[in-house]
Formats: structure tokens, sequence, C-alpha cells
């Protein structure tokens, strides 16, 4: 919880400088905490910080794809870096212990999506195995401009019939990541 203003302030370029993210208006704080909350009390929300200095770096999180009950062992990633850590490997290594631990919680499938202005992103997912399942065309709305989504999907585990649902998360899992 500590962390949210530096990661609050990671994030705030990305909705008012750019349409990586379609939100219009930079999320309050206690907005930004909220969803820290929620979807961490499922999911995995992972915060890199810099030794020595203590400044974050990036942060990434896995929370629901879809609401409906029978999507409950997807899961979708989300990925935010400073622009200062870019190209040093934090959202390779985001992607590796986000795919982990999901595996660990029992998810099957894990999905992202990449505006289609964002270049180095749909690179990014291509080079760690993501597979484009699909572009929708015009998607969002942002700055005057239309544009397209990229759906990209990976498989965690081949299609078997489930045991159980998924589990919460447990930061213990990040030993076994």
């Amino acid at each position: 919880e500590a962390d949210v203003p530096a990661m609050l302030a990671i994030y705030a370029p990305y909705v008012r400088e750019t349409a990586y993210s379609f939100e219009y208006e930079v999320p309050s704080l206690e907005n930004f905490a909220g969803r820290l909350t929620n979807i961490g009390a499922s999911f995995p929300w992972l915060v890199c910080e810099e030794r020595g200095s203590g400044k974050i770096l990036g942060y990434a999180y896995a929370a629901p794809a879809f609401e409906r009950a029978a999507y409950m062992w997807n899961a979708d990633l989300s990925v935010y870096i400073a622009p200062e850590a870019h190209h040093c490997g934090i959202g390779r290594r985001f992607y590796a212990l986000l795919e982990d631990i999901l595996g660990q919680q029992g998810y099957h499938n894990i999905y992202a999506l990449v505006s289609g202005c964002n270049a180095p992103s749909v690179a990014f997912h291509r080079a760690v195995g993501y597979e484009l399942m699909c572009v929708m065309p015009k998607t969002g709305f942002k700055f005057g401009v239309w544009h397209d989504m990229n759906w990209f999907a990976k498989r965690l585990s081949p299609p078997v019939d489930p045991v159980h649902a998924p589990i919460p998360f447990d930061p213990a899992m990040l030993t076994n990541a």
C-alpha cells in the first residue's frame, strides 16, 4: 500500500499522454489504492523496486479476464514500467512471475489487451510466446483518434476438466516462482 503513490505516478503518464491505457482521467489515489486492495485479494500484484534506492520502477498484476463463473480459469495481465526502466528486462521478469504464480493458482489461460498504437508492447507479447487472437479494429477512441485493440493469449496448461476453482494468491507462491 505504501507503493500506491509511486505506482500511480508511473501510470498517470500512460493515461494523460498515450492511448496505451484507454482511461481518459488519471484515477485518484483513493481509487487506485482500491484497485490494489480489490485485485490483490485474489490475484498477484507485483512491484519492482530498484536495489539501493528503493525507487519503484514498475508494477504488474493479474485480474479476472471476464465476469461470468465459467470463465474463472482465465486471467488478464497488466504491466506498467517507468520510462527510465524500459528495455531492462523488467517486463519479461514480471510476465514470468505472473505466469508461474497464475499456474500455481490454477489458471488455464492468460490474456493481454494491447493498444494497436503500442508497437513495442505488441512485439514484446509476440516475443514472450503470446498468440495474437484477434485485432479489434477501431475499438477505443482517445485523443480524437480511433485505436485498434490487439487481443493476445497464452495457454498455461492443457485443457483438462478442472478439479477446483483457482485458489487466491498467497505471497508464499513467490518463493515457488
